[in-house]
């Protein structure tokens, strides 16, 4: 069985499905590339995403036509060692990662120390140029022979094999690059050594400091890309492990009758006993007990929150307090802690649009700088040191171990080894995943996910964000603002006798606010209800109405409006007895505490804000009003099916928008959006719509959702733009463009340092993100 990202979609008639694959062996975007044709060549595969950084490839085919096993026996062959993402639980699938990232370490750690060894033991054989202090041993050219020999044959033996395999292959990687530029320093050297006669320089040191300098950084680019990727891993292990399964409550948490299972075998259903200090094993209802819970892995606030029986709770948060009965109600997959870690996994494997030119350049980057390296050799044995034939007289420590002056032959041959070594497509392959790696995993600790780097690039587009009004700026919930009458409680209690005959939400409000003032409610019958107008009963044995000014209108109730405020923005519910009007209630969907400060700051951003409602004309232009909208940004008594429609009507003149909305009525618009943006505490409609899900139910969140996808896209251009400029500016040099006029001769030991530290700044930059957001 595979996992799907999505359950099933359909495109040309065909059902869908999305298989996930761990990918290892990849060394560059060469790699990615490779892969990503690999996968696309099979029949029934639709597209095919993979990502470097966390070394996970999704793949959409049609459904019950791929098999997952034959896709990884493939990569497999290839050179890349895959496995199928099991459905097995997320936990097992993080310790089995983990693990094999413990034992990559381990090896490159022991292949590093190998390499830094033979480094030393290299560098201190030449001293004797610096200190004049000879060591005979050390200094021996036999000696760095054999510190050359021994560097390729372990450090760097896996490189040059998967160079080699790879060249063959027809994908040459960053390793076919490396491989090439050590053997070749290395052959030259083993001619000059066996045949002296020729007159040529040995430069045994060369190989040796290009696989030392390129272990160490690939050693450090690992440990960021995992440091990266160990947010995610930390949430995935935040569901524990085992449960305690315990009978039906019955008012006493005895934890001698529980039973301790594994999570996964929890069900629906079921009751489950959660000691304080313990996580919630799955979501549920708690049924018997009142604790505090710790939300912070889902919400980011630090304070517990009291849960008591009804209330819900997620799997992964702590229960802080006392012992608790729960029931199951989500269990395995369909936790919201498993949606959020699948949610945040597929959103890594998205690539923003921006990537698109890297991606192209990835596919013929190797055999670009193959042909580079070669055209260098030539140009320089046939031109170049006849033009400036003065470049033969530089030296080095190591031109001085043979000879002060330097043949054609091994000037050009060390400046192709330098390009061939400086080049850099790692960088390339990093540049946007690490990014999105980072960013989206800080988003997931703090209720932020935002799914893929296609909707970064969006986000950072926008010029507008449109937002519904009820249940998205308001509260959603209804409250009784206004009581006006020559008697407000006689008022309250008549309108919530006859409202408790009805299930409205002005019915709640008004019945909530005569439980707030402890108002007992009347004896009442023969309730009537006028949908759209109002309610009738005989309360205390008199005939009482509660509705609008139209329903006390038809039964011929005289309403003095001279002697009511005007309830601007408001509903109006009239009262009336026995054909005497009693007064008015003022009923209003409050704006939440932070819409006036989140409207302000995404207008500080340089962002238009426009209110989207269906409600009256009067009442969106009083929130208007209090948000600080001018008129021309309120569109009012929109339609559930217009919204979608009013989106367009920006979108046509241009203006990039974002929806921000909660509601089954909001999804088309959400889905119509440039950028859909669903609060978590909305129906799941609307948050499968959204592109970015605010998990807490703040307003505030919006502004940090723009400000954590607009930084990460910038981070995203920065490190694009440094792998390019490496590449374009690191290659030439180390062609000897700068050796004529300047004298300047990248040897290919720092060129090799110089491509190792260009991978590490990448995934370093990206790892800025962390100190911009703590």
């Amino acid at each position: 069985m595979q996992t799907a990202s999505k359950p099933e979609t359909t495109i040309n008639h065909f059902p869908l499905e999305t298989i996930t694959l761990d990918v290892s062996g990849m060394k560059c975007a060469g790699c990615v590339k490779a892969v990503e044709r690999q996968l696309t060549q099979q029949t029934g595969v639709v597209s095919a995403r993979v990502n470097l950084a966390t070394e996970v490839a999704t793949v959409e085919c049609e459904k019950n036509l791929i098999d997952p096993n034959t896709l990884a026996q493939k990569l497999t062959n290839n050179g890349f060692p895959t496995q199928p993402r099991l459905d097995t639980s997320e936990i097992d699938a993080a310790q089995k990662q983990s693990e094999r990232h413990r034992q990559e370490m381990k090896q490159q750690i022991w292949r590093i120390a190998i390499a830094s060894l033979l480094l030393l033991f290299s560098v201190i054989g030449h001293l004797d140029h610096f200190i004049g202090v000879k060591i005979s041993i050390l200094g021996n050219i036999w000696f760095h022979a054999a510190l050359a020999t021994t560097a390729l044959l372990l450090p760097g033996r896996e490189i040059i094999i998967d160079g080699v395999r790879s060249l063959l292959r027809n994908s040459p990687n960053m390793n076919t690059l490396i491989g090439l530029g050590a053997v070749t320093a290395y052959t030259a050297s083993i001619v000059a050594l066996l045949f002296p006669g020729l007159g040529w320089e040995c430069f045994f040191d060369e190989p040796v400091m290009i696989l030392g300098c390129i272990l160490l950084g690939k050693t450090l680019e690992q440990q960021a890309r995992y440091r990266a990727a160990s947010t995610l891993h930390s949430l995935i292990s935040l569901q524990p492990a085992t449960a305690h399964l315990v009978p039906p409550p019955d008012g006493n948490n005895n934890s001698s009758e529980s039973l301790e299972i594994p999570a996964s075998q929890v069900k629906v259903g079921e009751y489950l006993q959660v000691l304080p200090g313990e996580k919630f094993p799955v979501d549920g209802k708690i049924s018997d007990g009142k604790t505090t819970v710790d939300e912070s892995m889902l919400t980011g606030e630090a304070i517990p929150v009291v849960r008591e029986v009804g209330a819900n709770v997620v799997a992964g948060t702590i229960n802080k307090s006392s012992a608790i009965v729960m029931q199951a109600t989500r269990t395995g997959s369909e936790t919201t802690l498993a949606q959020i870690v699948k949610l945040v996994e597929t959103a890594q494997t998205r690539k923003a649009p921006i990537q698109n030119l890297a991606d192209t350049v990835a596919g013929y980057f190797t055999y670009g700088v193959m042909t580079i390296a070669t055209l260098t050799f030539l140009f320089w044995y046939f031109v170049g040191t006849n033009i400036w034939s003065q470049v033969l007289q530089t030296s080095s420590h190591t031109e001085m171990m043979m000879s002060h002056f330097t043949s054609p032959l091994l000037l050009s041959l060390k400046l192709a080894i330098a390009v061939l070594v400086i080049a850099c497509p790692c960088a390339l392959g990093l540049a946007t995943p690490t990014a999105i790696l980072v960013g989206s995993s800080i988003g997931a600790q703090r209720g932020l996910l935002i799914k893929g780097g296609d909707i970064l690039e969006k986000v950072h587009q926008l010029d507008t964000i449109v937002f519904d009004k009820t249940g998205t700026l308001t509260t959603g919930h209804p409250t009784v603002t206004d009581i006006i009458g020559d008697n407000p409680k006689w008022l309250l209690e008549v309108a919530a006798t006859v409202e408790s005959g009805a299930s409205h939400p002005l019915a709640e409000a008004i019945l909530q606010k005569a439980e707030q003032e402890n108002v007992t409610l009347l004896p009442a019958t023969d309730f009537y209800t006028e949908p759209g107008l109002g309610i009738s009963a005989v309360v205390d044995g008199k005939t009482a109405l509660v509705g609008n000014w139209e329903w006390l209108h038809q039964h011929q109730i005289i309403v003095q409006h001279e002697n009511i405020p005007t309830l601007v923005g408001k509903t109006a519910v009239y009262v009336a007895v026995n054909g005497m009007f009693l007064g008015v209630i003022g009923v209003s969907d409050v704006l939440r505490n932070d819409a006036q400060t989140t409207v302000k700051l995404l207008q500080n951003m340089g962002l238009k804000v426009i209110l989207l409602t269906g409600d009256r004309s009067s009442v969106a232009i009083a929130i208007g009003k209090q948000l600080g909208l001018a008129a021309d940004n309120i569109l009012a008594e929109v339609p559930p099916e217009g919204k979608a429609e009013a989106i367009a009507t920006l979108q046509a003149k241009g203006e990039k928008v974002g929806m921000v909305g909660d509601g089954i009525n909001d999804a088309p618009a959400l889905a119509q959006g440039n950028v859909g943006i669903g609060m978590q505490a909305g129906t799941d409609v609307a948050v499968e719509t959204a592109d970015i899900v605010l998990m807490q139910d703040k307003l505030m969140d919006v502004v940090e959702s723009i400000k954590l996808s607009r930084t990460t896209f910038n981070k995203i251009r920065q490190n694009l733009f440094w792998a390019f400029a490496y590449n374009i500016v690191g290659i030439p040099v180390a062609a000897g463009v700068l050796l004529p006029s300047l004298g300047i001769m990248l040897s290919p030991g720092a060129a090799g340092a110089l491509m190792a530290f260009s991978s590490v700044s990448v995934v370093m930059n990206s790892l800025l993100l962390r100190s911009t957001f703590r």
